[in-house]
């Protein structure tokens, strides 16, 4: 029996001075725990595969001066500064990042011209991509890639009523941002870095199109950025052998020419069979497959722990890029657009340039200078990747804050 004035009820019954929150229940945590549990395994598992696959390049005469602990010392170091980085990112509410695109955006166009000026531009094998920062150099194709997705996130907003006719769409919404890929494409193909070009062209192009651009004006501009890719393959000879001795990598003039990377992949793919042959058992990486710790870097993981090793790896990227495209999903329902366009652009990030990196490696496309994100050594990829991801989660952070209707 009840005490005099005193109210009863159902646990989560309106009474008054009822606590409402059902005794035993759990609230929703403030971040996303499993995409943060996956992006660290992958961070973790990458600095142990290029321990791995760099251990060996010590013995060569271009790194004898280096260590054995060289390039896993440096890799570590720039994941704690991809690590500070994302911290930042995630500290910045995302209506900042929708007001700075459009100038980070103009400052990742001044630096891209700036890595051009001799003297200036640090050119390794023939490519201008990289600018000298002491001890560090800085690709700012990376910072490209993060840029023309807040911009292109922020463009999809401000330009929605543009996008939907044809004639007005033309002029006011596809003109412009053609023409802002285009500078980048003309930037990029100067240093040149076709591979960042098609990353960063997907981005955009994918934003557009998930933004509801006119279905006329997409295909117009999806065979635009095809046919200026088909015709530089076509113009560049170096880049026309590259596609023309994928297709045939056993061929003996091609496999110790310029299939000799990929004719060494897969051999090394050949040799992990099922399970591998063991994790830092990999010959290949003794300075049989170039670049074993960067672009290449899942070659080494598939010798060393066979098919299942890469599906598992494959596996885990899955889930962050579906993760990314639910993030998008709430974050569009409760009418976020550039948040949701922003989570989705992450999402294509990741999965267009893990597609090309394994792809190449598979030899199922042409090679590319692309890094595996979050694993592969590279000191720009590791920290543009971890500020991608916390792009993310700032968005998601968002999204949960408004569904339990507190202030961000």
């Amino acid at each position: 029996m009840s005490a005099p004035g005193r109210t009863t009820g159902m646990p989560g019954s309106l009474g008054g001075g009822v606590n409402t929150v059902r005794p035993g229940r759990t609230a929703m945590p403030s971040v996303d725990v499993g995409l943060i549990v996956a992006v660290s395994a992958l961070v973790l598992f990458g600095l142990l595969m290029v321990y791995s696959a760099s251990i060996a390049l010590a013995d060569g005469p271009r790194y004898e001066s280096y260590g054995r602990f060289y390039f896993v010392g440096r890799h570590a170091a720039f994941i704690v500064i991809g690590l500070l980085a994302a911290l930042f990112t995630a500290s910045v509410p995302m209506r900042i990042w929708q007001k700075v695109s459009v100038p980070l955006f103009v400052l990742a166009l001044l630096l891209l011209m700036v890595v051009l000026v001799p003297g200036i531009g640090r050119e390794v094998n023939g490519a201008r991509r990289w600018l000298s920062l002491g001890p560090v150099n800085f690709q700012p194709s990376e910072l490209m890639k993060a840029a023309i997705l807040l911009y292109a996130a922020d463009y999809v907003v401000r330009k929605q009523a543009h996008l939907q006719g044809f004639v007005r769409g033309f002029v006011r919404g596809f003109t412009p941002m053609a023409l802002a890929l285009m500078l980048v494409g003309v930037l990029l193909l100067l240093e040149p870095d076709l591979g960042a070009f098609i990353v960063i062209g997907a981005i955009a192009v994918g934003i557009l199109f998930i933004g509801g651009i006119n279905l006329k004006l997409f295909t117009l501009l999806l065979g635009g950025v095809m046919s200026s890719f088909l015709m530089l393959i076509w113009l560049s000879p170096w880049r026309r052998e590259r596609l023309f001795v994928y297709l045939d990598p056993w061929n003996p003039d091609n496999a110790y020419g310029s299939a000799y990377q990929l004719s060494h992949s897969l051999i090394a793919l050949g040799r992990g069979e099922w399970f591998g042959v063991g994790l830092g058992a990999s010959i290949e990486k003794l300075h049989y497959l170039p670049e074993a710790h960067t672009d290449f870097i899942v070659a080494v993981i598939g010798e060393e722990l066979g098919l299942v090793g890469v599906l598992c790896l494959i596996a885990v990227f899955v889930y962050i890029v579906m993760r990314g495209f639910d993030i998008a999903r709430q974050a569009m329902v409760l009418e976020r657009v550039f948040d949701g366009l922003v989570a989705q652009g992450v999402a294509l990030w990741m999965g267009v340039q893990t597609f090309i990196n394994i792809g190449v490696c598979l030899g199922l496309l042409p090679t590319k200078g692309l890094t595996l994100p979050l694993v592969s050594y590279g000191g720009s990829g590791i920290v543009m990747n971890l500020v991608a991801i916390a792009l993310l989660l700032r968005v998601d952070y968002e999204t949960r804050c408004m569904m339990r209707g507190k202030r961000r």
